[in-house]
């Protein structure tokens, strides 16, 4: 069947608005116009942070729209906005009302018992489902030309310790993060501080590649792209495990009431399955189908991403602190403070 369209279209919008305008209702035809824009419904993420290959998947009449960052994103939010992309740290700032419940259980059916936690938001079981944990990433130390530190990853995160990284390293901007790695111990804690040249969730990387750095901690999504085409580079998760970041679609109260379940759910199977895992995005699936998706891989890329699973179990997630356990966090952070450099 020919769709093409005619050869010549016998009405343009200009010609029409030309014709309208002498009626006095061009204001109302541009009205229209944007209103029919306004109802497409929006996917919004920050840049980066959904697979190209995915995000190219969009069914019609969904759009993406992209922003900097999280805040600006959450400040973004209108009546089109059908989906939210945030991790799971941005989702628990949001106020109870914020969000709808997203009625995914057949996806869910299909993710390890492990990732049903986050889909409540940490909220006790029989909470409603209020996210979609389409990707899991535990964070991992990332080294440029240091295959001498690479052989001692028995170590774990003490070789974030090690002297010759002092004024060599980046850390995540997460104080949370941080303790985690590493534990309470406050003298750890000041050490491994004064030894960091930056602590830069969003730039670490930039500083690693440019040698300014040695070592960085950064999600391990971030890191398998750069793995794959970066001889210098290794990437390790120590056996002790680390702290999870989840990569999560939430649907705003008021956003209209479908939403792409099909194009949801490609993103847990081929032929779009290993075209994330490449870009380092690993949905929480049943071990034996990662396996298959994996078949093919590099061995060093593949252990990565699909760790032993003695180690994946002790990747920890971060849920929500009470008051008064974060405060007590802050306190042991704010106490392990580098001590000042004498002038």
């Amino acid at each position: 069947m020919d769709v093409s369209p005619p050869a010549t279209a016998p009405w343009t919008r200009r010609s029409l608005l030309r014709l309208l305008g002498g009626a006095g209702l061009t204001a109302g035809v541009g009205a229209l116009a944007g209103c029919s824009r306004a109802e497409s419904p929006q996917l919004l993420a920050c840049r980066g942070t959904l697979p190209a290959a995915w995000v190219k998947a969009l069914p019609s009449p969904w759009k993406l729209r992209s922003f900097d960052d999280p805040a600006a994103l959450l400040a973004g939010r209108n009546a089109s906005a059908g989906l939210l992309q945030l991790s799971d740290g941005w989702a628990q700032r949001l106020s109870p009302g914020a969000l709808a419940p997203l009625a995914v259980a057949p996806l869910l059916d299909r993710l390890e018992e492990w990732a049903r936690p986050v889909s409540r938001l940490f909220a006790p079981t029989g909470a409603p489902t209020l996210a979609f944990p389409w990707s899991s990433s535990p964070w991992v130390l990332l080294l440029r030309d240091r295959p001498d530190l690479a052989r001692r990853a028995a170590e774990g995160w003490d070789l974030l310790l090690d002297q010759s990284l002092r004024g060599r390293l980046v850390l995540p901007s997460s104080p949370r993060v941080v303790i985690a790695l590493m534990g309470e111990n406050p003298e750890r804690l000041r050490q491994l501080r004064s030894a960091a040249l930056a602590s830069d969730d969003r730039d670490g990387l930039a500083l690693l590649l440019a040698g300014l750095a040695d070592a960085a901690v950064v999600p391990r999504q971030r890191v398998v792209p750069l793995l794959r085409r970066d001889q210098r580079l290794q990437a390790v998760l120590p056996s002790t495990g680390s702290p999870l970041s989840w990569s999560l679609l939430l649907r705003p109260a008021g956003a209209p009431a479908d939403w792409p379940r099909a194009w949801m759910a490609q993103a847990l199977a081929p032929p779009l399955l290993p075209r994330l895992l490449a870009a380092g995005w690993v949905p929480p699936l049943p071990r034996a189908e990662l396996a298959r998706a994996l078949e093919g891989f590099p061995a060093p890329v593949a252990s990565l991403l699909l760790p032993p699973e003695p180690v994946l179990a002790r990747c920890q997630d971060l849920p929500p602190l009470a008051v008064a356990e974060r405060s007590r966090l802050q306190a042991l952070w704010n106490g392990a403070s580098p001590a000042p450099v004498a002038s």
